[in-house]
């Protein structure tokens, strides 16, 4: 039996980690993978909890030597997921959840195609415009980089297999575990 792979992805701002960490209180036996990334630390982040930050000549070598499922570059950083660490959990029957970008997505589809894509979509065009704004980690120029890729990005939603809107987060979140149980 093969132990199935779960991509959530949707545009910065909507919510992905919040969904995530409501909906993980209820997969006890899922492992949510740990990215890598090039970007520096938000307050209060952890390495290794949060992501794995790493310099870019860390994460050219990790392309190199192919160690990653996947890799993005997004809003001037690189983000990847390391690949051994997911295949051994799906090898070892434990279900996996990735929270990755629509590019590292695409990659995932490739190169695992029983995977299933899940897009997490903002409730309206003003609501992830103000939780990026709100969030006040990046610069103005950071946010309205990120709202150029969103746009783009809410145009990628027939790429997945299910589309989850982020309207509530208990309810996204239960959305997101029918899917891993």
């Amino acid at each position: 039996m093969t132990t199935q792979l779960v991509v959530l992805s949707g545009p910065s701002g909507v919510g992905k980690s919040s969904v995530i960490s409501a909906a993980m209180h209820d997969l006890p036996n899922t492992w949510l993978s740990v990215s890598a990334t090039t970007r520096a630390p938000r307050p209060g982040e952890v390495d290794g909890v949060n992501y794995f930050y790493v310099t870019n000549e860390q994460f050219d070598q990790m392309i190199a030597e192919g160690n990653l499922l996947e890799w993005a570059q997004f809003a001037g950083n690189r983000y990847g997921t390391p690949r051994q660490a997911v295949q051994e959990r799906l090898e070892a029957d434990i279900p996996v959840l990735l929270e990755i970008e629509l590019q590292g997505a695409r990659q995932v589809r490739e190169s695992m195609p029983d995977a299933v894509l899940l897009f997490l979509a903002p409730p309206s065009w003003d609501d992830l415009e103000s939780r990026l704004t709100g969030r006040g980690t990046e610069s103005a120029e950071q946010v309205a980089i990120r709202l150029e890729t969103a746009q783009h990005e809410l145009e990628s939603a027939q790429f997945f297999d299910h589309v989850i809107t982020n309207d509530d987060v208990a309810r996204a979140a239960a959305e997101l575990v029918s899917f891993l149980k």
